[in-house]
C-alpha cells in the first residue's frame, strides 16, 4: 500500500473524499497523516475522527518560509510518503519544497488552468460573465498553479448564480476528480516527466486526461 499524506488549511472536503475512497478501496494506499497551517482547521477534525495522525504547524514560530517548510519536511518525511496531496492548502510552497517532492506532489485548483491562478477564482468567473467554470488537477511546480495539468471538469455557469451556488457545484465535481487521479498515481499509472504529465505511457494534452486539446 502507497502511503499518502495531506496538507490541507481550511474544511477539509476534498480530504474527506480522499479517505472515504481509502476507505472504500477506490485508492490502493493509507492515509498516513494530516497536516495544517491552521491549528483551527475543521479537516483535522476529519483526520482524527478517521484515525489519521494530525498535526498543525503554525508559521509564526518561523523565522520564515524556508524554515517553516523544512520543518514541515522533516515531519512529512517520518511518513515516508510516496505521494503528497494538497488539499485546499493556502500556502504558497517554497523552491526546496516543491523540488524535494517533484514529481509527487499533487494540488486541486478551483478553474480550467491555465485560466484564473491564484486566489478568487469563482469571483473572476462571475465578474467576467463566463459560461463555463471548473477544477483542475495538476503536479505542483515552482511556477503558482502553473504545473502540468492532469484532469479538469467542467461546470457551468447559469445566470443568477452567486460565489455560493458555483462553489457548490464546482467542488461537487473536486470530491470526484481528487480521488480518481490520487489512485492513478498510487497504481503507478500517472508519472511526471518532462514537465508534462503522463497517463498509462501516454503524454496528455496541455488540458489533461480527455481534454479537448488532442
Amino acid at each position: 500500500m502507497k502511503n499518502i499524506v495531506v496538507l490541507i488549511s481550511g474544511n477539509g472536503s476534498n480530504l474527506q473524499a480522499i479517505i472515504d475512497a481509502c476507505a472504500q478501496k477506490r485508492i490502493k494506499g493509507t492515509i498516513r497523516a494530516v497536516f495544517s497551517n491552521k491549528a483551527d482547521a475543521f479537516g483535522l477534525q476529519r483526520a482524527l475522527d478517521a484515525g489519521i495522525p494530525q498535526h498543525a504547524l503554525t508559521a509564526s514560530q518561523y523565522a520564515s518560509r524556508e524554515a517553516f517548510d523544512r520543518e514541515l519536511m522533516h515531519e512529512i518525511d517520518a511518513y515516508a510518503p510516496d505521494i503528497v496531496v494538497l488539499a485546499g492548502y493556502m500556502r504558497i510552497l517554497s523552491a526546496d519544497f516543491v523540488n524535494h517532492y517533484q514529481g509527487r506532489l499533487l494540488n486541486i485548483h478551483p478553474s480550467l488552468l491555465p485560466k484564473y491562478p491564484g486566489l478568487d477564482t469563482h469571483r473572476q468567473v462571475l465578474e467576467n460573465g463566463d459560461a463555463v467554470h471548473g477544477t483542475s488537477v495538476h503536479f505542483v511546480t515552482e511556477e503558482l498553479d502553473g504545473g502540468p495539468v492532469i484532469l479538469q471538469a467542467k461546470v457551468p455557469v447559469f445566470d443568477g448564480d452567486d460565489e455560493a451556488d458555483i462553489t457548490a457545484r464546482v467542488q461537487a465535481q473536486e470530491h470526484a476528480i481528487y480521488p480518481l487521479v490520487v489512485s492513478w498515481f498510487v497504481e503507478g499509472r500517472l508519472t511526471m516527466r518532462e514537465n508534462s504529465a503522463w497517463l498509462d505511457g501516454v503524454k496528455l494534452p496541455v488540458s489533461g486526461y480527455a481534454s479537448e486539446d488532442e
